[in-house]
């Protein structure tokens, strides 16, 4: 298994994700095709949850995203969920700006619906 980088684009996230548990998605998620530019981050997922590292720390530092990659975003961390078992720790770091609400209460909204811990950590 080899570690999954895509770069970040006008419309799409900058995805590293590293065999060895620190994973993040950063900047802006509006693809035209959501579902076919996540998908080989779900199948990434899938393998990586064969042999998970022991702690899997995820840091999401989106700017916006969009409804379908609202979609995907809640399919990642439901695809993490199964990477927490007895003896593997998942953590997810939420960051969202002082002065946007409406990405903290997102974050919030995935967190209430994931069996995973949250952060919530505020950039100024």
């Amino acid at each position: 298994m080899n570690d999954l980088r895509i770069e970040k684009t006008n419309n799409s996230p900058l995805v590293e994700f590293n065999i060895n548990g620190q994973m993040s998605i950063k900047g802006r998620s509006i693809p035209e095709n959501g579902m076919v530019f996540y998908q080989p981050i779900f199948k990434w997922i899938e393998e990586y949850g064969q042999r998970p590292s022991p702690k899997t720390t995820l840091d999401v530092n989106l700017e916006y995203f969009n409804t379908t990659s609202s979609k995907c975003i809640l399919d990642v961390l439901k695809g993490f969920e199964k990477v927490k078992k007895p003896g593997f720790e998942v953590n997810v770091n939420w960051y969202y700006k002082e002065d946007d609400p409406d990405m903290l209460e997102s974050g919030q909204d995935f967190g209430s619906f994931i069996n995973i811990n949250f952060s919530f950590i505020e950039e100024y």
